[in-house]
């Protein structure tokens, strides 16, 4: 086996190890996500680069399905529209990219996860400020010490680590306990 694998299975069984210790802020975060949902609320997501992409597969395992199949759930990652992304950018700035997604498509009720490794990332900030002048939920999926954006969350769910890569292996994990954490919470799983 490489010196990098042996490296990398080091600290990603290390990283997981600790992920007991979050186990009461998922409760809460699932809690709260099935709140949203059995009030017919919804969840939004947003993230930059992986976290993107992380948002984006934790909305589809709860539009599509997750474990079996059941009713489809209101969630939607805010990084998919290519043209509302790129004309928020362009005409106002990127800062505002998820800002003004969750102005005009949030409601008292819903929920947004912003996902952070660094907890730092200045559109996640100001899309979770937005959230609250609204009365959205927030519930960070974070890294590192959670950054900025861990006190501005109802529900701070901070991974510790400082590699990228791993925190984003644990981002993954924690989306699929959440995904079944609100399947069971809603009587479908």
């Amino acid at each position: 086996m490489s010196k990098l694998l042996q490296s990398n299975l080091r600290e990603h069984r290390a990283l997981f190890e600790s992920l007991e210790a979050l186990g009461a802020p998922i409760e809460r975060a699932g809690a709260l996500i099935a709140e949203a949902f059995s009030t017919g609320r919804k969840l939004m997501l947003c993230g930059n680069g992986g976290s993107a992409a992380d948002s984006q597969h934790i909305a589809a395992e709860l539009t599509g399905r997750f474990m079996q199949d059941r009713r489809p759930l209101a969630a939607m990652a805010l990084t998919t529209d290519t043209s509302a992304l790129t004309s928020i950018a362009n005409d106002y700035s990127y800062e505002e990219v998820f800002t003004r997604q969750v102005t005009a498509l949030g409601a008292a009720g819903d929920c947004l996860m912003a996902v952070s490794t660094s907890g730092n990332s200045k559109n996640v900030i100001r899309a979770v400020q937005a959230a609250h002048s609204i009365g959205i939920h927030v519930i960070g999926l974070l890294g590192r010490d959670g950054g900025a954006l861990a006190p501005l969350c109802e529900v701070p769910i901070v991974v510790p680590s400082a590699v990228t890569a791993r925190i984003q292996e644990a981002h993954i994990f924690i989306g699929h306990t959440l995904c079944g954490v609100v399947e069971a919470a809603l009587g479908l799983a």
